[in-house]
C-alpha cells in the first residue's frame, strides 16, 4: 500500500470511530497502534514505547494541570463571572465584544504559556461557559476558543517554534522574532472576522440592551474593581 493510500484509510478510519462517540484520546492511540504495526510489524515496538515515554516526560505538559487548576479556581470562586460582566460592560454596544476581548486576552495567554493545549483548557473552561450564559452564539464562542488557543503554536515562546528550531536546527531567537508580526496579524484577522459577523448578525454576539448599558455605566467603578481587584 502507497503511503498516500494509508494516509487516507487512516483519516476515514479516524473519522468513521468518532462516530462512535468513543474518546477522542482512544481512537487516536487505537489508529496510532494499528497503523504502525501494520506498516511496519513488530520492529516498531521499541519506536512507539520511546515516543510514549517521550510525551509523558515532557516537561512542558507539566503546565497544562495548573492552567486547569487556575482556570477551576477562576470559575469556582465567581471570579471568572465578574471579569467577563465587567468585559461585557467595557465593550459596550459593540456587537460581539466579549469575543473580541476573549481573543486579546488567548493573545496575551499565550505570549505567557506557549503551549496550546493548556491554553485551550483554560479557554474552554474559563471564557466558553461565560460567552454562552451571555447569550453569544454556540459555534462563535466555540471557534474563539479554539483560534485563540491557536495563537499558542505561533506567539512566542511557543513550544512547537521551540521543537521545530531543534529540529531543523535553525535559530530560536530567529523564530520567535518572525513569529511576532504573523501572531498580531492572526489575531487582528479573528477580531475582524467576529467584528464583521457580528455587526451583520447581532444575535451572535449580542451587545448590552440600553437597561442594562445605563446600568453598567451606574456600576463602571465596579467593572473596573472586578477587573484591577478581582475577588
Amino acid at each position: 500500500m502507497e503511503i498516500a493510500d494509508a494516509t487516507l484509510l487512516m483519516v476515514a478510519a479516524i473519522f468513521a470511530l468518532l462516530v462512535t462517540g468513543l474518546p477522542l484520546a482512544f481512537i487516536t492511540g487505537l489508529i496510532a497502534l494499528v497503523f504502525t504495526f501494520g506498516w511496519f510489524g513488530g520492529n516498531a515496538l521499541p519506536l512507539v514505547t520511546s515516543r510514549v515515554y517521550g510525551f509523558v516526560t515532557e516537561y512542558s505538559l507539566v503546565a497544562v494541570p495548573m492552567f486547569v487548576l487556575m482556570a477551576s479556581l477562576l470559575d469556582r470562586s465567581g471570579i471568572a463571572k465578574d471579569l467577563f460582566n465587567a468585559m461585557r460592560v467595557f465593550a459596550g454596544r459593540l456587537p460581539g465584544g466579549v469575543a473580541i476581548q476573549t481573543i486579546i486576552v488567548a493573545f496575551f495567554l499565550a505570549a505567557l504559556s506557549g503551549i496550546i493545549g493548556g491554553e485551550i483548557v483554560l479557554l474552554g473552561i474559563l471564557a466558553l461557559p461565560q460567552m454562552l450564559r451571555l447569550g453569544y452564539d454556540k459555534h462563535l464562542s466555540i471557534g474563539v476558543v479554539c483560534a485563540g488557543g491557536a495563537l499558542g503554536t505561533m506567539m512566542p515562546p511557543s513550544i512547537v517554534l521551540i521543537i521545530y528550531g531543534l529540529i531543523a536546527s535553525v535559530s530560536i531567537a530567529d523564530l520567535f522574532t518572525a513569529a511576532i508580526t504573523p501572531a498580531v496579524i492572526l489575531m487582528l484577522s479573528y477580531i475582524a472576522y467576529v467584528l464583521v459577523r457580528c455587526l451583520r448578525n447581532p444575535a451572535m454576539g449580542p451587545p448590552m440592551s440600553d437597561a442594562d448599558r445605563e446600568e453598567g455605566f451606574a456600576n463602571r467603578w465596579e467593572a473596573l474593581k472586578a477587573i484591577v481587584v478581582p475577588g
